[in-house]
């Protein structure tokens, strides 16, 4: 059973892995070890990943006994494997997260939040044990109006909506969460009501509450645990298509002997560290410090890019085999370029590296 002793020394493991991850003074041990998951399966990858966008969705707007309570939740152990979703995205509020129109009313009475609206793109969705669901509490507000919530599975009230037929990724469940009169417990409410009044009075009066935004904050700290994953598929992409340049014969030797294939190996190879050392340094920058100039933004465009990149060179290198579902570096393009698009866009991520080097509002 998961409370028997065994259950119980997996969760601690897993619990001292998570501890020790987030709380290495480096912040390198979370990239490192997710760029070889994704060298793995992108798709596995992706469905523990999206845990792992929920827990640090809990763990920035969290009190420290919400954190406690909920992020062990988000993952489980090995005889209880359990999952988070971090639920954002809407049909008509992709990368404009400020027009989320998942409302979140609060009854006095009964010291109850009700939440009403679509998620769409969800990883895990409708199938997670907790999700964390951004919902405006002040549409007029915008993105400053809005609160983070935990809905625990079972809860009245929430479902799963379309599941989607994906490109990519697809070991990755991905679907629509509904909330439909969805009731939680005031308790629920992440950072706590006192804390939600006082920032939406300094929001009203103000104009702006001087914090950011839930769903931004969270993806501001993953950016660089994004632009990882998207190494760990381009550096899988990439050693399959050297060994294969290195066997594979034309003209009476190997094709790794041909400057066309040579040259395009050295790319890849070149590009995939040049984006790993943003992808590290941005980590870096994350625990000490924070971003001066977009570098969480810069690591996870500049490593989403280089995917694309690789993997479709490394289809080239196979040739008509690359084209072929018998190789596998159809997945990995496949698999790359989400990366392109979701958790912020690669043109959102200019947006912000503009906006962070000029010090001006760039639309």
């Amino acid at each position: 059973m998961a409370g028997g002793p065994t259950g119980r020394r997996d969760r601690s493991l897993r619990l001292e892995f998570l501890l020790n991850a987030f709380g290495d003074t480096t912040s390198l041990t979370l990239p490192v070890v997710v760029e070889e998951l994704f060298w793995g399966d992108a798709g596995i990858g992706m469905a523990i990943m999206g845990s792992a966008l929920a827990a640090a969705g809990i763990s920035g707007n969290g009190t420290p006994e919400q954190v406690m309570e909920w992020v062990p939740q988000c993952y489980g152990d090995a005889k209880n494997v359990q999952l988070g979703a971090f639920c954002v995205s809407e049909p008509d509020a992709g990368s404009d997260v400020s027009s989320l129109r998942t409302r979140a009313v609060y009854d006095e009475a009964n010291d109850e939040w009700v939440l009403n609206g679509t998620k769409a793109w969800i990883t895990n969705g409708g199938i997670a044990d907790v999700h964390v669901v951004v919902a405006a509490v002040d549409p007029e507000l915008k993105g400053r109006g809005q609160a983070s919530f935990i809905v625990p599975k079972g809860t009245k009230g929430i479902s799963m909506g379309q599941k989607y037929k994906k490109h990519g990724i697809r070991a990755s469940h991905t679907s629509e969460v509904v909330l439909d009169d969805c009731r939680i417990p005031g308790r629920m409410l992440l950072g706590g009501k006192e804390k939600l009044d006082a920032k939406l009075a300094r929001a009203r009066e103000r104009g702006h509450s001087g914090e950011k935004q839930p769903a931004m904050s969270t993806f501001e700290a993953t950016r660089p645990t994004v632009g990882a994953q998207a190494l760990g598929i381009a550096r899988a992409a990439y050693e399959y298509a050297l060994d294969y340049a290195k066997e594979r014969k034309t003209f009476g030797k190997p094709i790794v002997q041909h400057q066309a294939i040579a040259f395009k190996l050295a790319n890849m190879a070149t590009e995939i560290d040049a984006a790993r050392l943003l992808v590290w340094r941005a980590a870096w920058l994350a625990r000490n410090g924070g971003f001066k100039n977009g570098e969480g933004s810069m690591s996870k465009y500049k490593a989403s890019e280089v995917a694309v990149r690789v993997t479709e060179d490394a289809i080239q290198i196979l040739g008509g085999y690359g084209y072929t579902r018998e190789y596998p570096v159809e997945r990995w393009h496949r698999d790359a370029k989400i990366h392109t698009i979701f958790e912020g866009t690669s043109e959102i991520q200019q947006l912000v590296i503009a906006r962070a080097i000029s010090g001006m509002r760039i639309e």
